[in-house]
């Protein structure tokens, strides 16, 4: 019988560095940052809970926003605990990411930046977020720096 898969999910990055490759930079979650975009998803939620309960005619609108915010709360208290551990190294040749992601600097198609996430498209397609930035411009700047052959 086949052992049964590793159902551990690792929020650091697993793959060695292969040989001569350097670690240049590590990119990881701000609490500030994780907290400020959970309060504007709070604030969003709210104000679409109301608009929902407004819609159906329901008198007491106000609910909508108690019920925005405790789902917000809830849920950034659940993923707090792995949102803020994942950790994404930047090498001199690949970006190592959170469960045993590996992605070749020279596989990358595009950086952007998504509110205070750095995103990384491949030439597969590949759509992967580094989440809850400082600040994610400056993420994006060094991912792209070192692409093109630069240092941070």
């Amino acid at each position: 019988m086949p052992d049964a898969p590793d159902l551990k999910y690792d929020n650091t990055p697993t793959a060695p560095l292969n040989e001569g490759e350097e670690l240049l930079a590590s990119l990881t979650p701000d609490r500030g940052t994780y907290i400020r975009d959970h309060a504007w998803m709070a604030a969003i939620a709210m104000g679409v809970g109301m608009a929902i309960l407004w819609v159906l005619g329901n008198p007491h609108v106000w609910t909508g926003a108690i019920g925005g915010l405790a789902a917000i709360i809830l849920r950034g208290w659940y993923v707090a605990s792995d949102e803020l551990t994942q950790r994404w190294d930047l090498t001199d040749r690949r970006l190592l990411g959170p469960g045993g992601r590996a992605i070749g600097l020279r596989e990358v198609k595009s950086v952007n930046t998504l509110m205070s996430a750095v995103q990384v498209v491949t030439q597969s397609g590949g759509k992967n977020l580094i989440k809850y930035q400082l600040d994610a411009k400056a993420a994006k700047a060094l991912i792209e720096r070192v692409r093109a052959g630069g240092r941070p």
